[in-house]
């Protein structure tokens, strides 16, 4: 290598360092530029984020400083309202005070006056007192009468004159409780007559059996009275040959058992075999008979009804009813048609149907076997009907129906009314003329059994009970009371089917001739 290229070398690495170095130092110069440009710039945002401080600070200040002022406005303000407040109660209670005295003085005044009247009212009392003395003993010698004995004739007055007002009351009620209840009684009741179809015509028990001849008494009494005996010990009942032309009575109480004997008796008559051997046969198959007619007529009874669920031993009860009667009126019947007519009668009044049918037909289930427990049918009935499981309403309908229990429910009523539209209906039952004609004399003797009353008449089959009182004894609120006195005791007295309507009359007549 020569020495001219190592100077070259030389001379062009001091060329490279010293140029190095200068562009360093450009670059130093550029970014203490820069650095000195940024701090400028840092310095002015700075100064900028602090004048805007500043400026919010102040802007708070004077917010907080108005803030205050208005909370310091508002305290004074309520602060003055309380003083004013306060010396309003304080003039009040000022004011209060003063009445107060001049309360307390009017009352001490008020208590000074009434004492002062207090002892001239006890002055007065005594002077009346001692006038009163006087006056009393003038008064009993005047009027001839002890003390005693004008307080027994004020008391007497005081009674009067409240019977007087009692009766007026009474009859008031009466007068408004007939404007709605006669009419909604009547439309009920002829609702029911219309819709219910029944037969008029009286059945009788069967206790005549007709014969084809005379000839046929000897053959039913047979040698030596074979044949009756053995009639009457099979069938248990009494068998009365007498006079009459081509007739058998039978007498017994039990109705299903003369059935059973007058069936029996017809089919030896027709059959013509009469020994005691066919006696006992002919007897087997009557019995069937009856007591199968007896199921059939309550089955019957219960399917015209639409009634379901019933005891058999309540169902043989209805259908025994089927040879009763009551004043001639056949009972198994009868009670079909209660039955219906307390159905239309609930219906109307929106009650249960089928509860009032199920009562209305049970209603004289005791007269079924009433000759052979003691007791009324009603109170029979209803043991029976509570023996076979029949509801507590039924038994009390039942129960109710004449009155011999107090009636709890409507259905009591609707029961009890359907059994007297069923008997009291024109030719639904009969009595014997001696029987009848008692009954009208009994009930004319009750009306006239009270005071002030006249005459009495019995109209209407004894459905209705005229009485014609004295008008100088019975005024015309008092004939209020009269009328329900006779009806009370008629219930109690005499027994009788249906109702009886009593009307008091009390008129006043004058009569002048002319001559």
């Amino acid at each position: 290598m020569n020495l001219t290229a190592i100077i070259m070398l030389v001379i062009g690495l001091v060329l490279g360092a010293l140029i190095w170095h200068m562009f360093k130092t450009i670059a130093y110069k550029e970014k203490v530029e820069r650095a000195n440009k940024d701090l400028e710039s840092a310095k002015k945002e700075a100064e900028k984020i602090i004048k805007e401080a500043q400026l919010k600070a102040q802007e708070t200040i004077l917010e907080g400083r108005k803030t205050t002022e208005d909370q310091k406005n508002d305290l004074l303000r309520e602060f003055k309202e309380r003083e004013k407040r306060l010396n309003k109660r304080e003039e009040q209670l000022a004011l209060r005070d003063e009445l107060n005295l001049s309360k307390e003085k009017e009352f001490k005044q008020i208590e000074k006056t009434q004492k002062e009247v207090e002892a001239s009212i006890e002055m007065q009392k005594a002077a009346v007192e001692a006038e009163s003395q006087k006056v009393k003993g003038e008064l009993e010698k005047i009027a001839g009468m002890s003390q005693e004995e004008a307080k027994e004739k004020l008391v007497q007055k005081i009674e009067d004159e409240a019977k007087h007002i009692a009766a007026k009351k009474i009859k008031a009620i009466e007068e408004a409780l007939a404007e709605d209840a006669e009419k909604l009684s009547k439309e009920i009741i002829s609702t029911a007559i219309q819709r219910y179809s029944g037969e008029y015509v009286v059945e009788n028990t069967v206790t005549t059996v007709a014969l084809p001849n005379d000839e046929m008494k000897g053959r039913i009494i047979g040698r030596e009275g074979r044949n009756i005996r053995a009639i009457e010990a099979v069938t248990g009942v009494d068998l009365i040959i007498d006079d009459t032309p081509e007739a058998v009575v039978i007498s017994d109480f039990n109705p299903v058992r003369r059935q059973i004997a007058s069936l029996t008796l017809q089919k030896l008559i027709s059959d013509g075999r009469i020994h005691p051997g066919r006696i006992e046969e002919v007897f087997e198959a009557a019995s069937k008979d009856v007591w199968k007619a007896i199921k059939e007529a309550g089955d019957q009874a219960l399917f015209d009804l639409g009634i379901h669920k019933m005891h058999p031993d309540l169902i043989l009860l209805i259908g025994r009813l089927r040879y009763r009667t009551s004043y001639s009126q056949n009972v198994w019947k009868h009670s079909i048609e209660c039955g219906f007519l307390a159905g239309i009668m609930a219906a109307e009044l929106n009650y249960s149907v089928k509860n009032a049918r199920r009562a209305g037909l049970l209603h004289d289930i005791g007269k079924a076997v009433d000759h052979e427990i003691e007791g009324s049918h009603a109170s029979i009935g209803a043991k029976l009907a509570e023996k076979y499981g029949e509801a507590k309403r039924i038994v009390t309908a039942i129960a109710s129906h004449h009155g011999e229990v107090k009636p709890e429910s409507v259905l009591d009523v609707i029961v009890s009314a359907a059994d007297a539209l069923s008997g009291a209906r024109p030719g639904a039952r009969r009595e014997m003329t001696e029987a009848y004609i008692q009954r009208l004399t009994e009930l004319e003797n009750i009306a006239t059994s009270f005071e002030g009353v006249d005459k009495s008449f019995a109209i209407q089959a004894g459905r209705e009970l005229r009485v014609i009182v004295d008008t100088t004894k019975i005024n015309d609120e008092s004939a209020y009371i009269l009328a329900n006195d006779i009806s009370k005791k008629i219930e109690e007295e005499l027994t009788y089917p249906g109702q009886i309507k009593v009307v008091v009359i009390r008129e006043t007549r004058v009569v002048s001739t002319a001559q």
